[in-house]
């Protein structure tokens, strides 16, 4: 006996494995729970299919529908969530540890935008030469920035070295 192959999306007429199931008609009437092939007579003598729209229920509830048109109206309705969901960036900052205070205030001017924006800032400070024996400078640096972002945005990664560079990872609250 081979088996029939498994098809996405929901059941319907031949395929709804319960005896029993409620029924709902194409006017949204509920005709009460009757058994499967019953349904599916009625649902073919209005011209529709028997969906199954709620599986899990104790019995599953079935409606009387048009299934290409289900899909495709379920379909629709997935791509229109795909499209207005937003993906989170991840937006880098550079800095050096001896940084100027108007150059410090146009680099948070830009992770204040970011964050508003929705997206995580990487913060990554660099150090050159001689500045890598002065890492407390850094520190100090990137507590002012978590100080200033405080309202706005939470530490996911808090600062830690990796080779020449300190980074430090903010996201939105």
């Amino acid at each position: 006996m081979m088996t029939p192959p498994v098809k996405s999306g929901p059941r319907y007429n031949n395929m709804i494995q319960s005896d029993k199931v409620r029924v709902i008609d194409e006017n949204g009437e509920n005709l009460g729970v009757m058994y499967t092939r019953e349904a599916i007579e009625q649902a073919a003598d209005v011209g529709l299919d028997l969906v199954e729209v709620s599986p899990n229920a104790d019995p599953p509830v079935c409606k009387f529908l048009d299934v290409g048109k289900y899909r495709y109206e379920a379909q629709k309705k997935a791509n229109a969530a795909r499209k207005t969901q937003k993906t989170q960036e991840i937006k880098e900052i550079k800095m050096r540890p001896n940084i100027d205070d108007h150059d410090y205030d146009t680099k948070m001017r830009n992770v204040v935008r970011f964050i508003g924006d929705g997206d995580k800032v990487k913060v990554t400070l660099r150090f050159r030469g001689r500045e890598l024996s002065h890492q407390q400078l850094g520190m100090n640096l990137l507590r002012r920035v978590q100080e200033d972002v405080a309202e706005i945005a939470k530490i996911e990664a808090y600062p830690r070295m990796e080779g020449r560079q300190m980074l430090m990872v903010l996201a939105p609250k």
